[in-house]
C-alpha cells in the first residue's frame, strides 16, 4: 500500500490567523489563510489542491483508458474548477466542473466522450469526492491528423 503524506501548519484566529502547507515529497510549499480560501486573497487553499489533484488524477486516467483501447494521446490538458459554497454543515464543496481538451490520433469525437465519461467515473480522485454533489465533464477532442 501506497501512502501520502501533507502537512498544514495554523497560527492565530480563523479569520486572523495564516498557515502553509507543504506537501510531503517536497514540491510545492505554500501559504494560505482565511482571505486564500473564503475570498479572492494571496495564497493557496485546500479547495484548490483538490482541484489540482482531481485534474491530475483524471489525465492519468483518461490517458490509460484510451491507451486499453489503442490510442496514445499526444497531450490533454484538464482544468477542475471545485467550488466551495454553503451547506446546513457550513462550507461545502458544492459542485467540481472538469474541462478537457485532448489530441488524440484516429479517434471519433462520440468514441472520445465516451471514454472521457469512463475517466471521471473511474478516476481515484472523483471516486474519493463522491460526496461532492454534483462533478460534471466538458471534454474536447482537438483534430488531429490520422494515423497512416
Amino acid at each position: 500500500m501506497t501512502i501520502r503524506e501533507a502537512e498544514a501548519q495554523w497560527q492565530g484566529s480563523l479569520k486572523e490567523g495564516s498557515g502553509r502547507l507543504r506537501l510531503g515529497s517536497g514540491v510545492f510549499e505554500g501559504a494560505y489563510s482565511f482571505p486564500s480560501r473564503f475570498e479572492n486573497g494571496p495564497g493557496t487553499n485546500p479547495e484548490e489542491l483538490i482541484a489540482a489533484a482531481h485534474a491530475g488524477c483524471f489525465s492519468m486516467a483518461l490517458s490509460a483508458i484510451l491507451g486499453r483501447e489503442g490510442h496514445t494521446p499526444a497531450h490533454i490538458h484538464t482544468i477542475a474548477k471545485a467550488h466551495l459554497g454553503a451547506s446546513a454543515a457550513g462550507p461545502t464543496l458544492t459542485r467540481i466542473e472538469l474541462e478537457t481538451e485532448a489530441s488524440v490520433a484516429g479517434l471519433a469525437a462520440a468514441d472520445f466522450e465516451r471514454l472521457a465519461q469512463t475517466a471521471k467515473e473511474s478516476c481515484l480522485v472523483s471516486r474519493a469526492l463522491a460526496g461532492v454533489g454534483v462533478i460534471t465533464l466538458s471534454a474536447r477532442l482537438i483534430e488531429t491528423a490520422t494515423d497512416h
